[in-house]
Formats: C-alpha cells, sequence, structure tokens
C-alpha cells in the first residue's frame, strides 16, 4: 500500500517502506512507505488549502459523504476484519465486531453534527449590555493530525476522523505502523465517498519521525493522540511551541475492586471481558485486581477453571478466543514485566509462558501494594495481578496510589458502598457491577492524572474539534 497525499498514493519521498507482518504467523502482509518529515510537510499544505473548501460545505452535504463511507464499509466489512485480524493478531470475532463500530460512530457524529446549536446571550444580561445581544458557533480548526495505536485502530478511528470531517477541518490520519493497513483502506474508502482531495490524508512512518513532524508544524490546529503516556507528553511538549491544541488518550493501570460481598461469578466473567480481551492490549483494560481476602481464594479457583475454557490460537479461528499480542517484542516485554514482579515477591499460579508473540493468560498472586504492578507498571497483555485487602478504604488507597487515572471499577451488592467508591477514585470513568473496560460510543471518554487530557466520544468530541466564536450584536435593540 501507499501513503495518500493531495488525493494521490505516493511512495515515501526517500523510498523506504515499513514491512507489515502476521504476528501469529509471522507471513508478511504487506509493505506501506515510512513517510518522511518532507512528506508530512507535503501533507500538511495539501489539507490547508483543501480545508478552505471543504469547510465551506454545509454539515448536511459533509455528512452525507461520511454516511456514504459507512456504507462503503459495511459492503467491505468481512474483508476489512479479515485485514485486521491478519495485520494485528486479534481473534476474527473481535476483528468483526470492531469493524462493524464503525457505522455506529459515524452515523452518531453526522447526527450529532446537526444539533451543535450555538448559545445566545440575551440583550441586558450585565449592567450596560442592555442593546446587545450576543450568539455563538463553532467553527473549524483546520487542520486535525489523529495518531492512531495499534490495538483498536478502527474504533478509534471512527472516534477522531468522522467527528473531525463533518466539523469541517481536513484530516491527517498517522496509524501505527505495526498494522496501518486497514486505516489506509478506510481513507482509500473515504475517498471513494466523496471527500475531496487532500481533505483526507494517511501518512504510514515511525512516530519520532513522522508523528514528531505533525505535533511541530505549524500548520496543524490539533493532534489528536491515543497511545503511552509517554508519547502523549512528549505530543504536548512538542505542540507547545506553536500553542497547538492535544487532546491526549494515554495509559491506564485500572484498579478492578472485588467486595466481600461481591458476586465472585461475575467479577470471573467480567475479568474475562475486562482483562483479556485484545490479549489484554486495552488501555482501560483492568489491570489491578483487588479482590478481598475473604473472597480471593474463591475468585483464584473460578478464574483457573474458566481460563483453561479459552482457546487460544491462530486469530482466523472463529473458535479462538484468545490471540496473540501485536508483536514479538510485545509478548517479550509482559514476560519481563511478569518475571520482575516474581522477583518482588509474587507468585504465578496460573500461566506465565510465551511462544513468540502468544503469551498465555497469567494470574499473579501476592502481589503487595508496594510493588511496581501495584502502582505505574502497566502490563499491556492477558495478566492478572492480585492484592488481597481487608478494608475497602484500604483498597480505594491501593488504587488512587498510581500516577495513572483512566477508569476504575468496583463489584458489590451494596449500593451504597457503590458509589462511595466510584466517588472516590480518582479516574475519569468508574463502573459499578462491571470491569472498568468500559467504553460506549456516546459517553464521555477520558482520563484523569497522566491518563490523558480531553474527553473523546460522541456526547463531546465535536466540541473538541472545532472553536467557540462569539458574533456581537452591538447596540442592534
Amino acid at each position: 500500500m501507499k501513503n495518500l497525499i493531495a488525493g494521490q498514493w505516493v511512495d515515501a519521498s526517500d523510498g523506504k517502506v515499513i514491512e507489515v507482518t502476521n504476528p501469529a504467523t509471522n507471513e508478511k502482509i504487506d509493505t506501506v512507505p515510512n513517510a518522511t518529515v518532507e512528506d508530512v510537510d507535503r501533507a500538511v499544505k495539501a489539507a490547508q488549502e483543501a480545508q478552505k473548501g471543504w469547510a465551506k460545505m454545509s454539515i448536511h452535504a459533509r455528512g452525507e459523504i461520511l454516511l456514504k463511507f459507512s456504507d462503503l464499509v459495511e459492503q467491505h466489512k468481512e474483508e476489512l476484519a479479515t485485514l485486521l485480524c491478519k495485520e494485528t493478531g486479534k481473534p476474527i470475532t473481535e476483528a468483526r465486531a470492531e469493524i462493524g463500530q464503525q457505522k455506529l460512530f459515524v452515523h452518531g457524529y453526522v447526527e450529532k453534527s446537526r444539533h451543535m446549536y450555538g448559545n445566545v446571550i440575551p440583550a441586558g444580561s450585565e449592567p450596560g449590555q442592555e442593546k446587545t445581544i450576543q450568539i455563538t458557533e463553532q467553527c473549524p480548526l483546520g487542520v486535525v493530525a489523529c495518531i492512531i495505536p495499534f490495538n483498536f485502530p478502527s474504533d478509534l478511528f471512527g472516534q477522531k476522523v468522522p467527528s473531525a470531517l463533518v466539523m469541517g477541518n481536513a484530516v491527517i490520519v498517522k496509524p501505527s505502523t505495526y498494522n496501518p493497513l486497514t486505516l489506509t483502506k478506510y481513507c482509500e474508502l473515504l475517498q471513494e465517498a466523496g471527500v475531496p482531495a487532500g481533505v483526507i490524508s494517511c501518512l504510514s512512518g515511525d512516530g519520532p519521525v513522522t508523528g514528531h513532524a505533525l505535533a511541530e508544524h505549524k500548520g496543524v490546529h490539533l493532534v489528536s493522540v491515543t497511545g503511552s503516556t509517554r508519547v502523549g507528553m512528549e505530543t504536548m511538549q512538542t505542540a507547545g511551541k506553536n500553542l497547538t491544541h492535544v487532546m491526549l488518550e494515554l495509559g491506564g493501570n485500572d484498579a478492578f475492586i472485588l467486595a466481600a460481598d461481591g458476586d465472585v461469578d461475575l467479577a470471573v466473567e467480567e475479568t474475562v471481558w475486562g482483562r483479556l480481551y485484545n490479549t489484554g492490549q486495552v488501555c482501560c483494560a483492568s489491570k489491578r485486581f483487588l479482590i478481598h481476602n475473604s473472597v480471593k481464594d474463591e475468585f483464584i479457583r473460578k478464574m483457573i477453571e474458566k481460563i483453561k475454557t479459552l482457546k487460544i490460537g491462530n486469530p482466523l479461528d472463529p473458535t479462538v478466543k484468545i490471540g496473540c499480542l501485536i508483536n514479538e517484542h510485545a509478548a517479550q516485554v509482559v514476560e519481563e514485566q511478569v518475571q520482575k514482579t516474581v522477583q518482588a515477591g509474587a507468585k504465578i499460579v496460573y500461566g506465565g509462558r510465551r511462544n513468540g508473540a502468544f503469551f498465555e493468560p497469567t494470574i499473579l498472586d501476592g502481589v503487595t501494594k508496594d510493588m511496581d504492578v501495584a502502582k505505574d507498571m502497566e502490563i499491556f497483555g492477558p495478566v492478572i495481578p492480585i492484592i488481597g485487602f481487608d478494608d475497602i478504604d484500604e483498597a480505594i488507597a491501593i488504587a488512587n496510589q498510581s500516577n495513572f487515572g483512566l477508569c476504575g471499577n468496583i463489584i458489590t451488592r451494596d449500593m451504597k458502598t457503590a458509589f462511595y467508591v466510584s466517588e472516590a477514585l480518582e479516574v475519569g470513568g468508574a463502573v459499578i457491577n462491571g470491569a472498568s473496560f468500559y467504553r460506549a460510543a456516546e459517553m464521555p471518554f477520558g482520563g484523569w492524572k497522566h491518563s490523558g487530557i480531553g474527553n473523546e466520544g460522541i456526547s463531546t468530541t465535536l466540541k473538541e474539534m472545532s472553536r467557540t466564536k462569539t458574533i456581537v450584536l452591538k447596540n442592534i435593540l
């Protein structure tokens, strides 16, 4: 595949490419250009010029083009799901579900854009303004760079790109170099749907070069990043030189709290969903399991029984529930983190073995609150570290000791306890009787502390993807 710049599919200016491989089989799937700083500059300048005409189109007209894109995705959904499965290593059932979400995002943002009503500040709202009326409107930002990670490329494309486009912005998509093919295909379908040349661009390339060049370019007006906290901080520092706006959805080390009265069977089911989905490669996955000591042994026993029923294997097999990580290096990092936790005193009670990019679901018992994994060591893989507690305030303190604050959850039958914990957790999203892995399309999703800046979701993103203008009708009365 090639990069999309100014409506043309082109190679990198220096001809260099990146190989995209299937992490489950190590087979080469395709190559993509490794974009240079010069390529970024060309894309931004083309986007700046094309955005002017796109912004003059009505919201309705822009929306119709996006709805056509949604229809094209539906027509190609099995092809797209297979491609996503192969380049990412996630089970085909999960890939199909992720591709299927694109329609929800597009239709949601298009409909929301039709109701982005302004405000009217009436005359006489303050002394001296008796003859003046003020009205507000949302205007495009200009050029939006969307830097999208490997774990949920389709979902995050759906959150960032349709919202930016429908508000009249030009968009430059920067997918992960590990799995850029599905998003490149999406940009092709946007072009086919009628998005003008230059309004949508796709640049594959190494983050330190391509991503950095986008963040520091004066022609980019917003950088929307989903990724690690380190990448987010670097992006913010770079973008700050031009006062470029940023939206950052970053790392997490979410606490899963099971109270003494909580439903253990529910907790097990939610752990499978909230920790093992996408082989644990989820920013808002539950990653620290705070289990009341009175039910800890039962939870571990039932968790082991459940894991043994989950098939691990080739992600293209529809009966497989656990696929591989994005690459072997990622699995090696998880392996090292597990070993480090064991060296600190924890014990592997299930799993712990790696085979290439595959890492089996692993349960660690004996984790204490002073270990790195109980604070800020985010394990991006299918590992369940268990920390026992006796008092709910103790659990809250352990949960809040992390620098991360993305999401968290509490499982209990007592609603007073549920709301007490939810209010006390220093997070952007608190889930009652479910895992922290919860992200509905409509909800304002975003973290506290080192987990991000801004909120993403149909209820909030359009405001982030635009800027407010106030028109003052002075002496109009």
